[in-house]
């Protein structure tokens, strides 16, 4: 097959590219900086915001957009493209959601409001809604028939430049006591980067339709926590702490990556069996761990960031004082 990706270079689009270069299909990348990646794939330089005319007479069976964030972009590339990019993968997020009711809900749980026409910057509150309003915008331009809309949860594995779940392999490895944030059965699901773009790819080859949480089955935060232990075999040791303390002592999730803040959140415990159905399959969780691990130590520059996590100082001093309230 013929594939246009709207995006591509990076983290989860780089997946995706890569999937549909070990499958062997003719894969275009529509991006907008020169890169030495993936230098098997076709590059097109163009920013998608401004002039697309370079699309003009070209033809694929499929096109994947990871890269769209508000309604205008996707209509803009359908201006462009009109009928001829072939089937439509949106990537789209588990954000879309409002907080399911129950454990397990389904990709026909209710969505947010779309977000109004004059909402054009990307914060934590317009992410949500932007994202429906992109999945609608897809939905005029490409009809059901023609569309499948992807909605990843939090994405992880090599390549995760987010520094998010890097930070807790990171820490695994250095071992110690190790702060866990409460409660210990708050839901968290994620998605290998690779796991996830192996089966986008399958769903433009198979021309599937509809919308899909894409996401391992849901396990919790601990659990989260300790498998990244166990998979690294140290001699790191969980300290769990109630996550109201430490919202009272001033830790927010910027402090501890990917933390729901002591609120517990239903759409980290999304079902999985429709996307399953379609082919999604998930590695072992170890071998994500120490994929992560390996890449973040080759590359310390891209898997850190000064605004993500505790230092050392800092959880250690949490660690004593919340050992003083257990005395």
């Amino acid at each position: 097959m013929r594939i246009l990706i709207i995006g591509g270079t990076h983290f989860v689009g780089h997946g995706i590219a890569q999937a549909a270069l070990d499958a062997g299909h003719d894969v275009t990348l529509l991006h907008r900086n020169a890169t030495d990646e993936l230098p098997n794939a076709t590059h097109l330089l163009a920013d998608r915001n401004g002039d697309l005319s370079l699309l003009s007479d070209l033809r694929w069976d499929a096109t994947i957009d990871v890269c769209a964030y508000l309604p205008g972009q996707v209509r803009h590339l359908h201006e462009a493209l009109g009928d001829r990019g072939g089937h439509h993968v949106f990537i789209s997020t588990v954000s879309v959601y409002e907080e399911p009711a129950t454990a397990g809900a389904d990709e026909d749980s209710p969505l947010f409001e779309a977000a109004a026409d004059d909402v054009t910057e990307v914060t934590n509150q317009t992410y949500g809604p932007l994202k429906v309003s992109c999945e609608l915008a897809a939905r005029e331009a490409y009809g059901d028939a023609g569309l499948a809309i992807v909605r990843p949860t939090y994405v992880v594995g090599p390549r995760d430049a987010t520094a998010r779940y890097p930070y807790w392999v990171l820490r695994a490895a250095r071992g110690g006591s190790i702060l866990v944030p409460g409660p210990a059965d708050a839901p968290m699901q994620c998605i290998d980067a690779r796991d996830m773009g192996a089966w986008t790819v399958r769903l433009a080859e198979e021309r599937i339709t509809g919308a899909f949480t894409a996401a391992r089955p849901s396990t919790t935060f601990a659990e989260l926590v300790e498998q990244t232990v166990a998979a690294l075999d140290g001699d790191a040791e969980l300290v769990h702490v109630d996550g109201d303390w430490l919202v009272e002592h001033g830790v927010d999730g910027a402090q501890l990556p990917l933390w729901s803040e002591g609120s517990p959140k239903l759409a980290l415990a999304m079902g999985t069996a429709r996307a399953e159905a379609t082919g999604l399959t998930h590695r072992p969780f170890a071998d994500v761990v120490r994929d992560t691990l390996a890449w973040a130590n080759d590359h310390p520059d891209q898997a850190t960031n000064a605004a993500l996590g505790l230092t050392p100082e800092r959880e250690q001093e949490l660690l004593a004082a919340w050992a003083a309230t257990q005395a």
